[in-house]
């Protein structure tokens, strides 16, 4: 055999066994595993609870669905640690002023092994002052829920991506 022969041999085979090798690993990662029928209910009914508690200012219930080290993160606003941080910022920004209604069919949540769910979802603000009662809010939002001793709560929020409602 000549050596061009050889070498282009070679070549060939150091392109292709990373190629060969990355495509096996690609098999073989799993999916993303949405939640089962269940831990999608029990998130969709907590978040319910949360965002009629703001809707009606029921800030004890609110205070409950916040883990005490609860982080905020918003596109527009600097962030928020605390949960007593958060809670007065809904009362003083929130309550009264808008009420929130969750995009149907936007709604996703995936488990998070040990620790509890991501819900991921759209949701509306739709604003009840007179001078702007027709302006609706929307933004996409991350919502991590931790389960501990039996009690969901949320530890960590994300809330992007706000703009006028198309």
């Amino acid at each position: 055999m000549n050596a061009h022969l050889v070498l282009r041999k070679w070549m060939i085979g150091i392109c292709i066994a990373p190629l060969a090798l990355i495509c096996s690993f690609a098999q073989s990662a799993p999916a993303a595993t949405e939640a089962s029928p269940t831990l999608f209910q029990t998130i969709s009914a907590q978040d319910s609870v949360l965002f009629n508690a703001v809707n009606t200012c029921d800030l004890p219930t609110v205070e409950s669905k916040f883990a005490e080290n609860l982080e905020f993160y918003h596109d527009k606003n600097d962030p928020q640690y605390g949960r007593k941080t958060v809670v007065d910022s809904i009362k003083n920004n929130l309550c009264g002023k808008v009420q929130r209604e969750l995009v149907p069919g936007s709604l996703e949540v995936y488990p998070i092994q040990g620790y509890g769910a991501v819900e991921i979802g759209v949701h509306r603000f739709h604003h009840i002052g007179a001078q702007d009662r027709d302006v609706v809010g929307e933004a996409k939002f991350i919502h991590l829920w931790r389960l501990k001793a039996g009690v969901w709560q949320i530890t960590r929020v994300i809330s992007y991506d706000h703009a006028t409602a198309k």
